[in-house]
């Protein structure tokens, strides 16, 4: 079996979640499987750094001592916002020695200044993607996915969609199974309820205060096939159908259908980077019933019908 090395990047004020979060998945790998994962981290001369939150990270060595990785990972964090010259300069040098390049959060800034993300589709934290592609016009930048997968590169937005980003890798490497137990003793979604949307109904909406709105919310995002008009909803809920619409938007911030709605288009998304099922297949366990429903779905909300779609999106097949 095939040793990864990864080298995750330190520089004081970094965001400890974006080196802790994807550093206890890649370790949760190795201590399922051993001999899969290494896992060093590095910082320019090999000094303590002080992260923005305050505590103290020891790297395990300096990052001119640091042998080419299979896996170069660079957080994200205050840090980024003015980088030190050198770490730029090493990124720039030893970046393109690594087999794959990762970013969490802001991280993606420092990947750009280097010069190593010029024609990749990539991401990083929503409040930052405005001035990422700004800055760096050659790239690509989305601010809508959790993380996108462009080639030998991976970027991913802000703080906990590193560990989503990390398990998404370890999927790759492995398999599927390895990276759900991980998952589960992480006590996360191997898959985020809507996959790769920073802003999915999830979390573009909020989450009801009552039990009932929220165990229907979560019915929803289970069932996007089921039947889901706001009579049944309301049912679940075990409520009058007005008394639910009102309820459901006012402690949500949106209707009940266009909750539905946004549920459906992240699922039939997922199936579609995710799967090789076909157009009908998936428009129906999506709960279009027909695939000109979704296409005209995905045309008024993307801008793309579902086949471009899946043609722009779908990760290559890692080799």
């Amino acid at each position: 079996m095939t040793q990864r090395t990864v080298l995750v990047v330190l520089f004081d004020d970094v965001q400890s979640l974006d080196v802790t979060g994807p550093v206890e998945v890649f370790a949760g790998a190795e201590t399922h499987t051993p001999g899969t994962y290494r896992i060093r981290t590095a910082s320019l001369d090999g000094a303590p750094v002080r992260t923005s939150s305050g505590l103290t990270l020891v790297p395990d060595l300096a990052l001119t001592d640091a042998p080419a990785p299979h896996t170069l990972l660079v957080p994200g964090g205050q840090g980024t916002r003015r980088p030190d010259p050198r770490l730029t300069d090493w990124l720039r040098e030893n970046g393109p020695r690594a087999k794959r390049l990762v970013s969490v959060c802001t991280g993606a800034i420092l990947l750009a200044e280097a010069g190593l993300l010029d024609g990749r589709r990539v991401t990083t934290h929503w409040a930052y993607c405005d001035r990422l592609a700004r800055d760096h016009p050659a790239i690509d930048v989305e601010p809508d996915p959790i993380y996108i997968r462009d080639g030998t590169v991976a970027t991913s937005a802000g703080v906990t969609s590193g560990i989503d980003l990390a398990l998404a890798l370890v999927e790759e490497d492995l398999d599927r199974e390895v990276a759900l137990v991980i998952a589960r003793h992480l006590v996360v979604f191997l898959r985020r309820p809507g996959n790769q949307a920073q802003f999915s109904a999830q979390l573009a909406a909020q989450t009801a205060r009552r039990e009932p709105l929220r165990e229907v919310q979560q019915w929803i995002t289970e069932h996007p096939d089921g039947d889901l008009n706001v009579e049944s909803l309301a049912a679940r809920a075990r409520l009058s159908p007005r008394h639910f619409a009102r309820a459901f938007q006012a402690e949500t911030g949106m209707t009940p259908g266009r909750y539905v709605d946004r549920v459906r288009l992240e699922h039939a998304r997922r199936l579609l980077e995710d799967t090789a099922d076909g157009v009908e297949e998936i428009s129906r366990a999506s709960g279009y019933g027909t695939s000109e429903t979704m296409r005209r779905a995905f045309v008024k909300a993307l801008g793309t019908p579902p086949a471009e779609y899946r043609r722009r999106f779908r990760p290559a097949p890692a080799h």
